[in-house]
């Protein structure tokens, strides 16, 4: 059966053959005239070539828009970033001007450290409400993650050794994150 099957195929792939040589050019006239022969082939991939070209220089320069847009966002945001703390710096110093205008026309040392404490507590609760807070120090054990050592002293006792004794400069937290270490005399 096979040689059969085989038989009929070469006949059928000799009569195609000696079909083609008795009409040279009919296929290629025939490819044209569908739209299909080499040159609409060539027409038609140079069209999707410029059409894809075309897709990507309009995404490229939509990506490139894209990037100029967020870096100028970026560059406001930065410069705009402490603008709600110091808005509210600001209420604190108008009542540092006031306590300063108290202070020239008052001679009652009572009154003024009332107001002075005041302002501090004024200045405090602001920043608290930043989300500002001071890092405790003193007399907890020296860590080098949150404490910049100034001096060591003698420890007055045992149990301050390798701890903080004093605090020169206040360290600070924003949003739990160290924004400053502490400078501090520790115990030896």
């Amino acid at each position: 059966m096979d040689e059969k099957f085989e038989q009929t195929h070469e006949e059928m792939a000799q009569a195609t053959a000696d079909q083609q040589e008795q009409q040279p050019g009919a296929n290629e006239q025939e490819a044209t005239e569908n739209g299909s022969g080499p040159e609409a082939q060539i027409e038609k991939l140079q069209a999707e070539v410029a059409e894809h070209k075309d897709k990507y220089l309009r995404l490229m320069a939509e990506f490139d828009n894209f990037r100029r847009r967020t870096a100028k966002e970026r560059i406001e945001l930065m410069q705009t970033a402490g603008k709600e703390i110091v808005i509210s710096l600001l209420e604190v110093l108008d009542d540092c001007d006031r306590a300063e205008k108290q202070i020239q026309q008052s001679n009652d040392v009572d009154q003024i450290k009332e107001g002075i404490q005041l302002v501090f507590h004024k200045l405090r609760s602001s920043l608290a409400a930043k989300g500002v807070k001071p890092l405790e120090s003193i007399q907890q054990e020296f860590d080098v993650e949150l404490h910049e050592a100034i001096t060591e002293i003698p420890a007055p006792t045992e149990e301050l050794k390798g701890k903080v004794i004093d605090e020169v400069v206040k360290g600070y937290y924003l949003n739990d994150k160290l924004i400053r270490f502490a400078k501090v005399v520790v115990g030896k």
